[in-house]
């Protein structure tokens, strides 16, 4: 076992913690692994596309690695954990942000369609939580951060299914803090409302007036930014948060007041 992190844990911050935040070679992902490493953390970019990952991970500095990791894929998730547990010896942090949605009305869209986001956004948030949470359970100590989405509060036209997966996010993450506290783990929702990442632009390509009409719902009149989810994340991360599970935090601009 190499210990390649730079700083011994504190108490009070994220230095010396390891942090696997999933999809993160890009968009709010990206901006999360970033706002960690500020904070002094060392992050695992686990993300689909291994050279991003990895050039994430040097960018970001303080012993960060980058790994390729299919969230859909249990064997794959499991030997990213194996991987980082062999690199670091422990395993801090969980962030799991990895998601993917294809926007269309309900009743127009394929099953394949919904086969793909589930697998996603729910099983891959299921397999990461299990295969990292087991690792914490034997460590005595935990976080979890969950990236769920306001659809899964209020809903959202033109993404049922990933509401549906969303939905089942949140209600997962109570649970998982149920069962997991007497281990001294937390668990935790972050809940972004529209924000402007690479998914959203690729979302709105058909739809060029969706952004506009979202600002002007927005009472703060604009997209979220990665770094706005960043925040929010990097203090449910931190321990400044250790007697906060089980809930929800919706980062919106005010678009939804729960």
């Amino acid at each position: 076992m190499t210990d390649q992190t730079t700083n011994t844990v504190n108490d009070e911050d994220l230095r010396g913690r390891v942090c696997i935040v999933t999809g993160a070679a890009s968009g709010i992902g990206k901006g999360i692994a970033t706002r960690l490493v500020a904070e002094g953390a060392t992050v695992v970019v686990a993300d689909l596309n291994g050279e991003a990952a990895e050039a994430t991970a040097a960018e970001l500095g303080n012993g960060s690695i980058g790994v390729a990791v299919n969230v859909t894929d249990r064997p794959a998730v499991d030997a990213m954990t194996r991987q980082v547990m062999d690199t670091f010896g422990r395993i801090d942090v969980l962030v799991n942000n990895a998601g993917w949605d294809k926007v269309g009305p309900f009743l127009d869209s394929e099953v394949d369609t919904w086969d793909r986001v589930i697998a996603i956004n729910l099983y891959g948030t299921l397999h990461c939580s299990q295969s990292v949470v087991r690792c914490m359970v034997e460590q005595g100590h935990g976080t979890v951060v969950n990236i769920g989405s306001d659809a899964a509060r209020v809903g959202s036209s033109g993404e049922a299914v990933y509401s549906a997966c969303k939905g089942g996010v949140v209600a997962f993450t109570k649970t998982l803090a149920r069962e997991v506290a007497r281990h001294g783990i937390t668990a935790n929702a972050v809940c972004p409302g529209p924000a402007d990442t690479p998914l959203f632009e690729q979302i709105s390509a058909e739809n060029p007036k969706l952004r506009t009409a979202l600002e002007k719902a927005i009472p703060l009149r604009r997209l979220a930014q990665p770094e706005d989810l960043a925040n929010a994340v990097a203090f449910m991360a931190s321990p400044a948060s250790r007697y906060i599970t089980g809930q929800t935090l919706s980062v919106s601009g005010g678009l939804t007041m729960l």
